[in-house]
């Protein structure tokens, strides 16, 4: 059982919304940032990649920008940009793709769940990237940016938030990719008890996306416990910003592979080599292969699609982990053919989120890279799997679309 609770959100005035509300900072550089937050003074990547408010050449972990960050975030509530809501609510956040929806509550999970490991994991965490947001959020003395998790769903839970959802929405706007992404208030003490009570009773949580902020946010925490040792676990910062959805209505989508060289074998070669873990056939399609079930592989080699299929004994159909298409690549193919030994830190392999289409795959490979390989996207019950069982997925096994947008929500700590 975890718990999940209301707060008092700093957020936008709703005129605002549509140009505060900004991408997760990690999913582009800075350059990038720069040049979206032209003629917006009020997106909140000058909170969440400050370094856009200072000279070029300003490392971009320096204490500057994390002060920065924080000064920006206090001016856009000193000038009425954003206000904190006067009682504690959740919040509900519909998100629209393609004519798919998503709807989580926004609310404040307990540090002590993660501790605990009622809220699971299925990814390991890179010290430099956790120490980045630990100085953001720390200076910020804030949660800037809301965790992605998932529960198993509750019916009760669903009938509320449909219920409330024929209200008027505070926000309501589009985006520029086309994404309507929607808010409504739940600013009923009765009914917010309600849902903590049903979500309460409704099992773990699983963290989809954001590991790094959530162990940052952690971390805080503790940082902010040792400061304040007299605390009784009340205090908002023992709890961490998040946004918690049903499993049933995410979807993952493809995390695409693409290789640079074939590591000195021919074309030929390398063919003959692979097809001693699987089946290799060209492609029966027009156009780019996409794999339609599990243990099936595209692969874009010179102009040409093929289909590759494991074979039998080339994985552990009992082990949550190694039964994962990513496991099976790398064990059978990127590793002992390919030689791609750590595919986090290997510069011969990128990755291609699903969002971006097979045809960016072709286009790449066209262009001078080696050879591609498209994926069958994994699923949430793989990802609960493996988090039940307390083990550890692949790097680069899961690719979230859309993405939550920071800014719309801020959890102030409250120490400072």
């Amino acid at each position: 059982m975890a718990v999940f609770k209301p707060f008092k959100a700093l957020r936008p005035i709703p005129e605002l919304a549509s140009k505060i509300a900004a991408l997760p900072y990690d999913v582009m550089n800075s350059e990038e940032a720069k040049e979206m937050v032209k003629n917006n003074p009020y997106s909140f990547l000058h909170v969440d990649k400050a370094e856009i408010d200072l000279p070029c050449c300003t490392d971009i972990y320096c204490d500057e920008v994390y002060c920065k960050a924080a000064e920006n975030l206090k001016c856009s509530e000193e000038n009425g940009y954003c206000k904190t809501d006067e009682a504690p609510c959740f919040y509900i956040y519909r998100q629209i793709m393609n004519g798919r929806a998503q709807t989580g509550i926004v609310g404040c999970a307990d540090v002590d769940d993660y501790i605990n490991n009622h809220i699971k994991k299925h990814e390991l965490t890179r010290a430099d990237k956790e120490a980045d947001r630990i100085r953001h959020v720390d200076t910020c003395d804030a949660n800037t940016g809301p965790i992605f998790l998932c529960y198993k769903g509750n019916d009760s839970v669903a009938s509320i938030i449909s219920q409330w959802q024929n209200k008027a929405p505070v926000y309501d706007f589009v985006t520029d990719d086309g994404i309507q992404n929607t808010v409504w208030v739940i600013d009923d003490t009765c009914v917010c008890n309600e849902i903590s009570k049903l979500l309460e009773a409704s099992g773990d949580f699983y963290i989809a996306d954001g590991h790094h902020r959530c162990a940052s946010a952690v971390n805080v925490a503790k940082m902010r416990r040792e400061q304040n040792p007299d605390y009784n676990g009340t205090e908002e910062f023992n709890f961490f910003l998040a946004v918690l959805f049903p499993a049933d209505s995410l979807e993952i989508m493809d995390y695409n592979r693409v290789v640079k060289d074939l590591n000195g074998y021919t074309e030929k070669e390398f063919i003959e080599k692979i097809s001693e873990k699987f089946t290799v056939e060209i492609a029966d399609c027009d156009g780019a292969y996409h794999p339609t079930e599990k243990h099936t592989f595209g692969m874009y080699l010179n102009k040409n699609w093929y289909k590759l299929t494991a074979k039998e004994g080339t994985f552990d159909k009992n082990n949550p982990v190694e039964q994962l298409d990513v496991s099976i690549l790398q064990k059978n193919l990127l590793t002992p053919v390919l030689n791609i030994g750590d595919p986090r830190t290997d510069k011969r392999i990128d990755f291609i989120g699903g969002i971006r289409g097979l045809g960016e795959l072709e286009r790449l490979v066209d262009g001078g890279m080696a050879v591609a390989f498209s994926m069958y996207p994994t699923t949430l019950d793989d990802l609960m799997s493996i988090a039940d069982a307390g083990m550890i997925m692949p790097p680069k096994s899961t690719w979230f679309e859309p993405k939550l947008l920071s800014g719309l929500f801020i959890h102030k700590l409250e120490t400072k």
